[in-house]
């Protein structure tokens, strides 16, 4: 249940026109009262003898307890409080109860017996509004300081009353979210996301690896947004705004939104941090491909995993904030197959990189670097080298997305644990995605293995990983670990000291399947090629070294 504080105003009429009206893309529909003050109010929906200045007459009386030059020039409050998408339809009883608890809550009407008047009105399913008048029946003002704060904590116990969706407790870090004239404006133009989202999103991918101003300028640009710089007398830019060039008001003029509306990490002087932390731009050259790319930035995402189990907190923090831009940059990069569900996982995930832990800029540097060596190598095929590297890299950032999630956990963030989690949902999508096919070439070529060598490497994975030994054996990925195995030990690698060292760097129990996690553990460790081409034959086992021929034994003469 998400409740929502809107502006004060000084227009109580106008308010109610719109409470009662058809709304702006006539959406309205039944408006009507369902709690009031004292529950005698008139309601200019239901009653045919009440109009809503009779409504606003009531409610604005005690406005003339106080002289005229000491009442407040913005005296409506006006609030509006919303069940989540799933939720059933709450009855006209239950949302006047609801709204009675939120009143109580945010100090508008304590039950001291002189609290503000209020009326609460419904004109759709899914919620109600509320609006009150800013001086109490006794004339003082009342006491509705961090109001929103107050009403947030009531909608967390009303969903455990009501038995609703259980919304995770802010912190004050989040985006702002789109208004609703911002939502009926995008419904009206056939669009899934408001303005506001669509920008933020193409603003925060266009950051993703940048090095300096001039580079996020110029990706802005290509991105073809309409750009405008705030500018010092010196000609130095202290901010920026944003337009989609099809977005127009009703003058015909672009709509621009700052950085800072669209996310607090994508001001510009939040984004100079980031510039500021790196020595150096770094060479804009491009890497030597996309499956080189990801190889080493599913190294740097590996460590990472090890820094946010293990670091303090801000260099933690500075982690979780680059791996956004990795998994942004990762989005922009990859092929069709993966690409939503990629770009869902880097949208939930911004979620995750804001809290009150504040990040130690400069701990980035590694995983930065790997968000920008994506974005140069280029776009990826979704096959061969490139697409199974493309799976490998979600792997590890699923791994990445789980240990963000369980230490925003630890530290009572809420939303950002929860939007890590379903980060990690998109993320376990997009891998089977990527991995079925290069999964599919190596575990045909393990079923080809000769019945000696399969046996030999049982025998490794029964001695190296005792502990998981059964569950590996018994999962679809074990024939694909038997060719890797073989792999390594044809390339001149100890296949068990390789296990025992894939299992070292982090816990296997959790992992959804034992024998694919080490699949692309043993190959990056072993620097092996992660898709064979088709029908290569499987590795010709490696010949154990000849012993020396023991001297006949000679039977005894008598």
């Amino acid at each position: 249940m998400i409740p929502s504080i809107h502006k004060q105003g000084g227009d109580t009429a106008g308010l109610l026109a719109y409470l009662y009206g058809p709304g702006r893309s006539e959406e309205h529909t039944d408006p009507h009262l369902v709690a009031s003050f004292d529950g005698l109010a008139p309601d200019p929906g239901r009653d045919p003898e009440a109009t809503e200045a009779d409504l606003q007459q009531l409610l604005d009386e005690p406005l003339h307890l106080r002289p005229a030059d000491t009442r407040p020039d913005k005296h409506v409050w006006h609030a509006s409080v919303r069940t989540a998408p799933g939720d059933r339809t709450l009855t006209d009883d239950e949302w006047a109860g609801i709204a009675r608890r939120v009143i109580a809550a945010t100090g508008i009407d304590p039950g001291d017996g002189a609290g503000c008047r209020w009326a609460a009105v419904r004109h759709a399913e899914d919620h109600i509004h509320l609006i009150a008048t800013l001086v109490r029946e006794d004339g003082r003002k009342p006491d509705h300081h961090r109001s929103g704060k107050r009403a947030q904590a009531e909608c967390r116990r009303i969903e455990a009353d009501y038995d609703l969706y259980r919304v995770a407790p802010g912190d004050g870090t989040a985006a702002k979210r789109p208004t609703s004239a911002e939502r009926h404006k995008a419904q009206r133009q056939g669009r899934d996301r408001t303005v506001r989202e669509e920008l933020r999103e193409t603003v925060r991918r266009a950051a993703a690896g940048t090095a300096s101003e001039a580079e996020f300028f110029d990706r802005l640009a290509s991105a073809g947004l309409l750009i405008k710089r705030r500018t010092a007398p010196s000609g130095d830019t202290l901010g920026y705004t944003v337009a989609l060039p099809e977005d127009r008001n009703k003058d015909g003029a672009p709509v621009h939104y700052s950085g800072s509306k669209l996310a607090p990490d994508l001001s510009l002087p939040r984004l100079r941090e980031r510039w500021t932390s790196t020595p150096g731009e770094a060479p804009a050259l491009p890497v030597s491909g996309p499956a080189s790319a990801r190889r080493r930035a599913t190294g740097t995402a590996w460590q990472a995993v090890v820094v946010i189990n293990h670091g303090d907190d801000g260099t933690v923090a500075a982690q979780i904030a680059a791996a956004s831009e990795v998994l942004d940059a990762l989005a922009k990069t990859s092929a069709e197959q993966t690409r939503r569900q990629l770009r869902d996982a880097a949208t939930v995930f911004e979620r995750a990189t804001r809290s009150h832990v504040r990040t130690e800029r400069g701990q980035d540097r590694a995983l930065r670097q790997a968000a920008r060596d994506l974005i140069h190598s280029g776009p990826a095929l979704g096959r061969g080298e490139d697409g199974a590297t493309t799976a490998m890299l979600i792997d590890m950032a699923f791994f990445l997305a789980m240990a963000a999630a369980n230490w925003h956990a630890k530290k009572g963030h809420a939303q950002q644990a929860v939007a890590a989690h379903q980060a990690a949902g998109h993320l376990r999508a997009a891998y089977e995605a990527a991995a079925a096919q290069p999964l599919g070439a190596l575990a045909q070529r393990g079923r080809l293995l000769p019945q000696p060598v399969l046996h030999r490497h049982t025998a490794t994975l029964r001695r190296s990983l005792s502990e998981h030994s059964q569950r590996v054996l018994a999962e679809p990925g074990w024939p694909a670990l038997a060719a890797t195995l073989a792999d390594a030990e044809a390339s001149g690698r100890d296949p068990g000291a390789l296990l025992a060292e894939a299992a070292g760097q982090r816990e296997l129990s959790t992992a959804t399947s034992i024998s694919e996690v080490l699949v692309w553990r043993l190959r990056h460790l072993a620097e092996l090629p992660l898709h064979p081409s088709p029908g290569s034959p499987a590795p010709a086992p490696r010949t154990p070294p000849a012993r020396a021929a023991r001297p006949a034994r000679q039977r005894p003469t008598r």
